[in-house]
């Protein structure tokens, strides 16, 4: 029953990015860097991409934004020989309707978000050798933020972005560029 709920929420996520791209117009592509604090573990970077998508039938101020979204962490204790890697791909969709005011742009906004989270551990002294468990998790997202122009079409932004995964919930503090179309 699993696999097909994550094979449905793949599927939905594909017939969503695919109607958006016909539907709408390319806005603009994000490029960010990410500091993760993932539930249980302290705080460490990943990086991501975006793409910005606006329609003429949707709310002015309203885009849509397929994403991927990548980070990986390790750790290693020599003096016990432990070495831990952990890793989440993330293929999401969010909408944000943005505040037009000024010279920035703050924006609310919420999505969808599969992970494919993949834990290893190689602990030999402790009978481990190269374990590993992976997981895929369909989750939501919410995010606000602000973007400020830097050109005519080159913003620089900041958001605050959750995402809800029973067990692996991620908060993260995302920072980039965005290349206006």
């Amino acid at each position: 029953m699993r696999g097909i709920l994550r094979l449905f929420f793949v599927l939905f996520l594909l017939v969503i990015s695919a109607a958006l791209a016909r539907a709408g117009t390319i806005a603009g592509v994000d490029g960010m860097t990410s500091t993760v604090m993932q539930q249980g573990q302290s705080s460490f970077s990943g990086l991501g991409v975006r793409v910005r998508l606006r329609s003429a039938r949707l709310v002015e101020g309203f885009e849509l934004m397929p994403a991927v979204e990548y980070w990986r962490n390790s750790s290693t204790v020599e003096t016990f020989g432990i070495r831990t890697t952990r890793r989440d791909a993330t293929l999401g969709v969010d909408a944000r309707y943005s505040f037009r005011t000024g010279g920035w742009h703050p924006y609310v906004g919420g999505g969808l978000g599969l992970h494919f989270i993949t834990n290893e551990v190689d602990a030999p002294s402790l009978g481990l050798r190269h374990a590993s468990d992976s997981v895929m998790k369909g989750g939501l997202a919410a995010l606000a933020g602000t973007s400020f122009a830097l050109t005519s079409r080159l913003d620089n932004f900041i958001e605050l972005k959750y995402h809800h995964l029973p067990g692996y919930s991620q908060l993260k503090i995302n920072w980039g560029l965005a290349w206006g179309l």
